[in-house]
């Protein structure tokens, strides 16, 4: 392992001090409330940082506090959220900033903190979530909460999805605040939970139980857009989130005869649930193109340099008539995805004893719905594919429709302006979300919210995302935190 200097003030992460550094509880930088946070040095100017150095320093400042963000372990479940709001706190405190932290559950905490204008125009949220998935240490190449530093790259659990991106909010924040730059519309930056579990206590609960402190913002940024590099680095496009695909979790379950496995049964619930399963990842859903995927995908052929794929590209709908085209375009995990609703099977429960032929059998279905679509009908199709009454199809908790937010705005047209300050002439595009973001909680109070990715990734970084060696470059980190800036100084500056 390579130490750099970055971190030596902190915590010595890599270095002389590892314990610190990867075991999260140490007492003094996650310790009872009533001791200090030991937080990294400000590396950050007092005022504006108008040079590159400058901007560079406001980077190293951000790395570091990302390595003691993803040290603090908020795999969910439990989440344990607490621990990150505290030093969030501790963070905003350091700065002037009051923020206040709200726990609807021992250990699960929000955390609400807003940096004020002069009311001349609605406020903005910068919106993050604390919590991660789960990471397997023994997949990685480094411990996943320790902060390392290594070959350029800050790795870690979260380090994209989302801390990284959280720090450079925190960043944008702090900056205009040691800068004294006027505002005109109050910045409010919000750090929930559960965004993982797609549920529980976080920016739902916050817009359910505290509406009052978010209904007035026009703006929203949050994680669900993408910076798309190739693999020399050059950046091919900005992706800014506007819409995403629903989600309906969903439970099958097989009934039948329970017994002993040396005694087949004729009814054996795993094997009904088997056929029926069969039957699920063999059906086809239908392809269809709705507005927004077209609006992309011919955004795409702007840039494609293959005639025939520029040619599908342009025209989505023909190109799902013609055969070599479905199987050209259906072989890309993502314009797949973009085109009909998705089935993963992602879960098998049956007996816990090899010699127990069990009396149900259970399977998760994890389904993604294209906007437009009726989850009703959906749910009525998957039944008769199944063709057996004796197998149940029951939703896991809720879902919602589709939502989408108008690119005719001030925070559209800065995200432009920025980008194109970086990349003259740039792509600036809306790719639908396959997956899905808290966005649907705020646009749903008539507030615009984009998904907008700070760092450009090319496809191996982009697979860190809830996978092993999830990381992102020290460059990546400082031309985040100056292209976040960037965005939000545009639209909420004087």
């Amino acid at each position: 392992m390579r130490c750099t200097p970055l971190l030596a003030l902190v915590v010595a992460a890599a270095c002389a001090r590892p314990p610190q550094a990867i075991t999260p509880p140490q007492p003094g930088l996650f310790g009872p409330s009533s001791q200090p946070v030991l937080l990294p040095p400000r590396f950050g100017e007092p005022g504006l940082p108008r040079s590159d150095a400058a901007w560079r320093a406001v980077g190293r400042e951000a790395a570091a506090l990302l390595s003691q963000y993803v040290a603090i372990n908020t795999t969910n479940p439990p989440g344990n959220e607490l621990k990150t709001a505290e030093w969030l706190k501790a963070v905003l405190a350091r700065e002037g900033i009051t923020a206040q932290i709200f726990e609807p559950r021992p250990g699960k905490a929000n955390l609400y903190a807003r940096l004020a204008g002069d009311g001349s125009a609605r406020p903005l949220i910068l919106l993050n979530h604390m919590d991660v998935v789960l990471a397997s240490p023994e997949y990685w190449t480094v411990d996943p909460f320790a902060g390392t530093v290594q070959d350029g790259y800050l790795w870690g659990r979260g380090a994209l999805d989302m801390k990284g991106e959280a720090i450079t909010q925190l960043m944008t924040l702090l900056t205009l605040k040691r800068a004294g730059v006027p505002l005109k519309r109050d910045i409010i930056f919000l750090a929930t939970a559960d965004e993982e579990v797609g549920a529980g206590v976080g920016a739902g609960w916050m817009v359910e139980h505290h509406p009052e402190l978010v209904q007035d913002a026009e703006f929203l940024l949050t994680e669900g857009g993408t910076i798309r590099a190739g693999a020399s680095g050059r950046i091919e496009y900005y992706g800014v989130g506007t819409t995403e695909k629903s989600p309906m979790w969903l439970e099958v379950t097989a009934r039948g005869t329970a017994g002993h496995g040396s005694r087949p049964t004729p009814d054996n619930p795993v094997h009904r649930l088997v056929r029926a399963l069969s039957r699920i990842a063999a059906y086809q859903t239908p392809l269809v193109v709705t507005p927004v995927v077209e609006r992309y995908l011919r955004d795409l052929s702007t840039i494609e340099p293959d005639p025939g794929k520029r040619a599908w590209l342009a025209d989505a709908r023909a190109a799902i008539r013609d055969s070599t085209a479905v199987r050209a375009l259906t072989g890309d995990l993502t314009y797949n995805a973009l085109l009909r609703n998705t089935i993963s099977i992602t879960g098998l429960t049956g007996s816990d004893k090899t010699n127990v032929i069990p009396p149900v059998a259970k399977a998760g279905l994890d389904v993604r719905l294209l906007p437009g679509q009726d989850p009703q009908a959906f749910l009525a199709e998957l039944a008769r594919v199944v063709a057996d009454t004796a197998v149940a199809i029951t939703p896991l908790g809720t879902t919602w429709p589709a939502t989408e937010s108008p690119t005719d705005t001030e925070l559209f047209r800065s995200i432009v302006a920025a980008a194109r300050e970086r990349t003259p002439n740039a792509l600036v595009t809306t790719p639908p979300l396959t997956g899905f973001t808290d966005s649907h909680y705020f646009r749903q109070l008539g507030i615009v919210s984009y998904g907008l990715s700070p760092f450009p990734l090319n496809q191996t970084e982009s697979r860190g995302v809830h996978g092993n060696d999830e990381r992102v470059s020290l460059d990546d980190i400082a031309f985040g935190v100056r292209f976040m800036y960037d965005v939000v100084s545009r639209v909420v500056a004087k």
